[in-house]
């Protein structure tokens, strides 16, 4: 008998959505203190950089975890993974707490301490990515997947307009403290709840507790014996990063930038791309999503580019909240088709590694991106979009002209580049039928 067959098959998702909950729950006050922290340090600075180095010092630290973290997501419990992973963060979140109260917060603190939540916020993940499938229906694989793109909607929808309100009365002190309260619920929550581990091979347990250079890149074998996760995980490469270089760490700016700095404008287009990230998830819960999960992600990422390019047409929120929802609506589909598929495809046994492999070879361009769009629109773009630019003529007429227009032409043309991608995808053979050449890891077991 196999690792997997020894596992009893969950047959509700009881133990998932109480987990779940508790991690709402902390994003909200995650998502208040980034909102908050965006603020400030725009204010401090008025530039595009320091905002996508914020993005950068959070996701960097993932790429070098990924390299260890899924052998021991793999090897240790992953329930206490997560609890440790929540845990540090949260001090993390005291630590700004401190430095604000005795005056000595710079822009600096906050890029170590997002470092530090970047490395054990991806540990916390990856270890309740790789417990799904033991907490999970494997008929409710994208549903609990778009469960988790729902708790991040929400989050933007309920965190922008809490902090919004709050930041007035309170300050960031009483924002800090409701994100540190809400981190002890979650880590309570977990506390709590019983968390199966799959059972390891005997293969596994003949290699001792000692690491293994076969162990470290067993992951990256996996995946390169497989043309099918190969492919798929060459698109998620390509695409993360075009998505990266105009996303988060560029709109902000933008939006800031062509509203004269109205933190109310920016706050009320996170709330409409949370609110459109919750009914898109809200969908896919429902709906399920297609047979071949492929033409979901493939779909879903050529439409997010489409509407991307609303955004950078924009030029006053009447434009961009109904672009920002309509955006939002596809964010969590992508990611929820992509982890289903996995799920179906790994066995759960080595998700740990294969999925930190998987993770680091996806998101390796990422940071690349994160780290280029700041200085590419600080000082490439933007000044090329000035009334006086040498690009003003040209594209002057569709993006205009002045403060964040050099940023809506960076992040029109990179959203082209990310629907032609997924165009070419749909030509590609081993990626369009991923699911037809790879049989599910159970059927695998079966035979």
């Amino acid at each position: 008998m196999t690792s997997t067959e020894s596992e009893k098959i969950p047959s509700s998702l009881r133990t998932f959505l109480t987990i779940w909950g508790g991690q709402f729950v902390s994003a909200i006050g995650s998502e208040m203190t980034n909102f908050a922290i965006a603020i400030w340090a725009w204010e401090l600075t008025g530039k595009a950089t320091p905002l996508s180095l914020i993005f950068l010092f959070s996701h960097l630290p993932t790429l070098i975890a990924s390299s260890f973290a899924g052998i021991l997501v793999d090897r240790w419990s992953r329930k206490q993974l997560m609890i440790v992973g929540d845990t540090i963060a949260g001090l993390s979140t005291i630590a700004i707490l401190l430095l604000f109260l005795t005056n000595n917060l710079e822009i600096w603190h906050i890029y170590l301490t997002r470092v530090i939540n970047g490395l054990f916020g991806y540990l916390q993940n990856l270890a309740f990515s790789a417990s799904m499938s033991t907490i999970v229906p494997k008929e409710h694989y994208a549903r609990g997947s778009a469960m988790m793109s729902i708790k991040y909607g929400i989050s933007l929808v309920l965190s922008p307009a809490c902090a919004g309100v709050l930041y007035p009365l309170i300050g960031l002190t009483g924002i800090l403290t409701i994100d540190i309260t809400t981190f002890i619920i979650a880590v309570s929550i977990l506390w709590l709840v019983h968390i199966p581990q799959p059972k390891t091979s005997e293969v596994e347990n003949s290699r001792g507790k000692n690491w293994h250079w076969q162990e470290l890149i067993f992951g990256f074998r996996y995946i390169f014996q497989r043309k099918g996760l190969l492919a798929l995980m060459i698109f998620l490469l390509i695409s993360n990063f075009l998505a990266e270089s105009s996303g988060a760490a560029l709109l902000g700016p933008m939006f800031l930038a062509r509203s004269n700095n109205n933190t109310v404008v920016l706050g009320s287009i996170q709330m409409a791309f949370g609110v459109g990230a919750s009914v898109g998830a809200t969908v896919l819960t429902i709906w399920g999503g297609p047979k071949l999960r492929i033409n979901g992600l493939l779909v879903s990422t050529g439409l997010g580019g489409l509407i991307k390019i609303l955004l950078a047409l924009g030029r006053s929120s009447s434009m961009w909240i109904p672009a920002a929802f309509s955006a939002g609506f596809f964010i969590p589909l992508p990611s929820s088709f992509n982890q289903a598929i996995w799920l179906s495809k790994v066995e759960p046994v080595i998700q740990g590694k294969v999925f930190a492999a998987r993770y680091l070879a996806a998101q390796i361009t990422v940071p690349l991106g994160i780290a280029v769009s700041g200085v590419l629109a600080d000082y490439i773009f933007e000044p090329a979009m000035k009334t006086d630019g040498y690009l003003a003529g040209i594209f002057g007429g569709v993006f205009g002209t002045g403060a964040g227009a050099g940023m809506a032409l960076q992040i029109g043309i990179l959203s082209c580049c990310s629907i032609i991608i997924t165009i070419f995808g749909y030509t590609f053979d081993p990626l369009r039928n991923v699911e037809v050449n790879l049989p599910d890891h159970d059927e695998s077991c079966r035979k």
